[in-house]
């Protein structure tokens, strides 16, 4: 098993992968319902694990994790943009970024179920995430179903689109109601 182990080294996706099969393991045995996965969580996270991979793991780096806040992370604005993602909709979410040297599996999953994250992956009203890493960090991006926190797609733009084509379509059919007069 070994040398296969260093033949195929696991990759990033699979460690992602048995994060998110232990953290619902671990909301399955308190009777809460498991999480989806949420891509463009999971596109934050990575973005942000990103940000955090060439800072040493310490107590006192992160980011303000309050739901309902925006995170005090300088660019968090240039990250919600590169996921086409807006403030709005993911004020209600949870980021929870951690640093475990080498990213050993049982340490990180132990880092979210038993330490102060814990509460948040205890909370019902968290219906998705979204996992990145990068080096020794790992950042866990929980979403909720309702629209401040569902980290649905910036609709700014189409929204506009549909707006605009309505228009359109609006003056077709007064200039065609013009001619036939």
């Amino acid at each position: 098993m070994t040398l296969l182990h260093s033949l195929f080294p696991r990759g990033r996706d699979d460690e992602e992968d048995n994060l998110l099969k232990g953290i619902n393991s671990y909301r399955t045995s308190l009777n809460l319902t498991t999480l989806s996965e949420n891509d463009k969580a999971k596109c934050l996270a990575d973005e942000i694990a990103d940000q955090f991979k060439d800072q040493p793991c310490t107590h006192t780096t992160g980011v303000n994790t309050v739901p309902g806040t925006e995170p005090q992370f300088s660019d968090y604005p240039k990250l919600l943009s590169k996921c086409k993602l807006n403030a709005t909709t993911t004020r209600d979410g949870m980021i929870m970024p951690a640093c475990v040297p080498n990213l050993v599996a049982d340490l990180v999953l132990s880092n979210y179920t038993k330490s102060q994250y814990s509460n948040y992956l205890n909370d019902t009203k968290f219906s998705g995430v979204g996992i990145g890493s990068d080096n020794n960090w790992v950042v866990v991006v929980l979403t909720t179903s309702n629209p401040e926190g569902s980290f649905t797609p910036d609709s700014t733009s189409s929204a506009n689109l549909v707006f605009q084509l309505g228009i359109t379509h609006a003056v077709v059919l007064l200039m065609a109601f013009l001619l036939i007069l």
